[in-house]
């Protein structure tokens, strides 16, 4: 689902997980295009992305803000590090550190952003400190959190469900939290973050959407944790993912993704 980090983040690097997470992005980019028009992002600003992976929203953060501007990717993983450096514009760089205690200096930078990571890694409360940290004063910290109760399917069918099950209960094992969405705005309101926004948004998909393989491509790059917690044996997983794909790939289906909370306040 996320991008990866320390903690207990049980999404495997695999074949298939860099595209998974460049099509997340693509899908959520209005999304977040809206909540920086929101925040007023402007040329020559300093942004940090905790937890990029891939790509994250370092792209849209360097159109926005020029070749005056500074944009910083962060994550724990080296070949997402790796493939993000390929392509980095001039006024973008990308770093290997710990999104807990990136080791950056504190009050550098004008926008610092999270998506998909309190939720994913544990510690929300922690995460959010070290971004207030980072962030100049008078600076946004924003994050973009799911409430996962939202992620169905219609028409229904019995493999969607399993598969939904699996992913959920793969989360919730290593002590993930994929509602956050639901307490994110009161989290923050909590914090010395100040003038704090809230807006949820929500994205459907059909079967000509790149996102269609969403559901079973994230339960591919959850695989080792279902079978490790025994929440679906490797033939029912096979068999459910099969099943999934063939429905998705229906003209008539479709589906909502999570609901995600935009939450963002100056430090």
């Amino acid at each position: 689902m996320a991008e990866t980090f320390e903690g207990h983040y049980p999404i495997e690097s695999r074949i298939g997980e860099i595209e998974r997470l460049l099509d997340q992005g693509t899908a959520m980019a209005p999304d977040t295009e809206t909540m920086l028009d929101l925040m007023g992002l402007a040329e020559g600003w300093h942004c940090l992305d905790i937890g990029c992976g891939p790509r994250g929203i370092t792209d849209i953060l360097s159109r926005g803000v020029g070749p005056t501007g500074r944009v910083v990717g962060l994550d724990m993983n080296k070949g997402f590090i790796d493939y993000a450096r390929k392509s980095a514009a001039l006024n973008t760089e990308f770093i290997q550190s710990d999104a807990y205690g990136s080791g950056l200096s504190a009050d550098s930078f004008d926008f610092v952003h999270m998506r998909f990571l309190a939720s994913t890694a544990g510690d929300a409360e922690a995460l959010l400190k070290e971004a207030i940290r980072l962030a100049r004063p008078g600076g946004f910290i924003a994050l973009q959190e799911p409430d996962a109760t939202s992620l169905n399917c219609y028409p229904p069918h019995e493999s969607w469900e399993t598969l939904k099950a699996a992913l959920l209960g793969a989360f919730k094992g290593v002590g993930a939290d994929l509602e956050l969405a639901r307490r994110l705005y009161f989290m923050v309101k909590q914090s010395p973050v100040r003038d704090v926004q809230f807006r949820p948004f929500i994205v459907g998909v059909t079967s000509s959407d790149a996102m269609v393989d969403y559901l079973p491509s994230t339960v591919e790059s959850l695989r080792g944790t279902i079978l490790n917690q025994k929440l679906l044996g490797e033939e029912e997983l096979d068999r459910a993912l099969r099943e999934c794909r063939a429905h998705l790939a229906l003209p008539d289906t479709s589906f909502t993704m999570y609901t995600v909370a935009q939450v963002w306040g100056r430090k």
